[in-house]
Formats: structure tokens, C-alpha cells, sequence
């Protein structure tokens, strides 16, 4: 039975609300939904990374309509909740931030992000003023769609150059003062920074697992605060790591084990639509 975005929105608002953390894996495609949604999953979330490299291009690279078609076919190939990586929205402008917000709802999420990197390389962030009034444009946007589209404000400091756990710390109550439902903030470098953060702040917590030496057990994220698990590229990079495994055993040993060790089409077949 198809259920409604709205369903689906107050189904993943609820997810926030209720006791303990809940992990929400990043599918790359509508297949990989599939069998995360038939893994019993409670709720999925695009990767940016994973959206660029099934278009053959580094992270950052991807444009707004074709981030938006990409979240459209994971919307389309699972009955969850469905949130997306935007990003900066697309956007150094609140308006125009915003509108991908609208955007986002338009096709079918019930959430997705705004983060403070700016995409140039001599200034990667924004000042908190300015990343703040991007926030609060996605939150009247999101608040303006017609259901609860959950949107969560990332400050991507400790992935750009800006370590400090005070400042991130301070973005994020900006953040969450301007209105954000999640705030986020991806690397940070130990359990100690990640009680911190959640103890700073009362909107729930996403904390990013797949960073090498940064990911930590469900168990300990609990226990720390952490409400939502999100694991950014790192099952598309799983795969990708079966790829390229399997074509250097035919290409240099000239054999075929990759075969015997893998899934059956049968078994693949099994989490997939008539």
C-alpha cells in the first residue's frame, strides 16, 4: 500500500521523538533502497558523495536538479521516509536556499540538510551570521510545505579546517535558535566532542559514522546522546570496495572466487519489485 508524504513525514518526526537513537543508512540508488528497506530499516537518507559517483564525479560536483532526480528515484523505490544531503542548498543566497528546500518537498522528501560550507576553498565557511539566516530561509521554507519536513542544519567545521569544538558548539545553538528540527556536525573527533554537542544543545543530535578512527558503536552514541545515525558514504564505498576487489582478481589473477563469495542473483532478486 502506498503511503502518503505526510504519513511519511509524521512517521519520521516521530523516529526523533521516541527513546533511544535509530540508524538511518544512505542508499546510492533505488535497488540499494530496496534491500534497505526489506532489511527493515525505519527511514533512509541520500548521500551526496554516493549521489556524485554513480554520476562518475567527486562529491560537490552534482547540481540541483540532478540531486533532486536522484532523491526522487529513492523516494519512488521505498514506502519510508526518505531525507536528503543538500548540501548548501545548492545556493550561497537564503532565498535561493530555500528554494531547495521547496524543492526537496516537491519531490517527494520529508527532509534534508542545510550545511555551512561555503564550496570555496579560500573561505570554506560561512560566518555564523550568514550561515545562520540560511538556516532560518530553510526552516520558514520547510515549515511552508504543508507537512512536517524535518530539516537539519549541519556546521561541516572539523571536515573544514576549523577544529574547534567551541565555535561548532556555538553554530549549532545559532542553528537551533533559527529553528532547525536536527543539527549535525560530521567528524567530530571522539566520544568526549560528541557529549559535548549533544549536551549543548536540545534538538536531536544526527551523528555521521564513516570516517576512519570517528565511527563509534551504536551502544556508545546512545549512551553519549546521539538521537539519529546517518552513514554518509560508507555503504556505497562498501560496494564500490566489492567492485573494484572482484574486477582486479579477473583482471590480474584471471579467476572468478568473487563469484562463489558474493549474494546470488536469486537472493537479489528476492528484495526487488516484480
Amino acid at each position: 500500500m502506498t503511503v502518503s508524504q505526510s504519513d511519511k513525514a509524521v512517521r519520521f518526526r516521530a523516529l526523533h521523538e521516541a527513546p533511544g537513537a535509530f540508524v538511518i543508512p544512505n542508499p546510492w540508488d533505488g535497488g540499494s533502497a530496496r534491500i534497505l528497506t526489506a532489511l527493515g530499516f525505519q527511514a533512509l537518507a541520500t548521500s551526496s558523495g554516493a549521489s556524485a559517483g554513480i554520476l562518475g564525479r567527486r562529491d560537490g560536483k552534482v547540481t540541483r536538479e540532478e540531486a533532486l532526480a536522484h532523491a526522487r528515484a529513492i523516494v519512488e523505490a521505498t514506502d519510508l521516509p526518505v531525507s536528503a544531503d543538500l548540501e548548501k542548498c545548492f545556493a550561497d543566497a537564503p532565498a535561493q536556499a530555500a528554494e531547495s528546500i521547496r524543492l526537496a518537498a516537491a519531490v517527494g522528501l520529508v527532509g534534508g540538510s542545510i550545511e555551512d560550507a561555503t564550496g570555496d576553498k579560500q573561505k570554506p565557511l560561512f560566518d555564523l551570521a550568514t550561515a545562520t539566516e540560511r538556516v532560518a530561509a530553510a526552516v520558514a521554507a520547510a515549515r511552508a510545505v504543508g507537512f512536517p519536513f524535518t530539516l537539519t542544519a549541519r556546521t561541516e567545521s572539523f571536515l573544514r579546517g576549523n577544529p574547534e569544538l567551541d565555535d561548532v558548539i556555538r553554530r549549532l545553538q545559532a542553528f537551533e535558535k533559527a529553528g532547525a528540527d536536527v543539527l549535525m556536525a560530521p567528524g567530530l573527533p571522539d566520544l568526549a566532542a560528541v557529549r559535548a554537542v549533544c549536551a549543548a544543545v536540545k534538538k536531536p543530535v544526527n551523528f555521521m559514522v564513516g570516517i576512519k578512527g570517528k565511527s563509534f558503536t551504536m551502544a556508545e552514541l546512545t549512551a553519549a546522546g546521539v538521537k539519529r545515525v546517518s552513514l554518509a558514504t560508507s555503504l556505497y564505498r562498501t560496494a564500490m570496495s566489492g567492485l573494484i576487489e572482484a574486477a582486479r582478481e579477473v583482471k590480474d589473477r584471471g579467476t572468478f572466487g568473487y563469484v562463489d563469495r558474493g549474494v546470488s542473483s536469486a537472493e537479489l532478486a528476492g528484495f526487488m519489485e516484480d
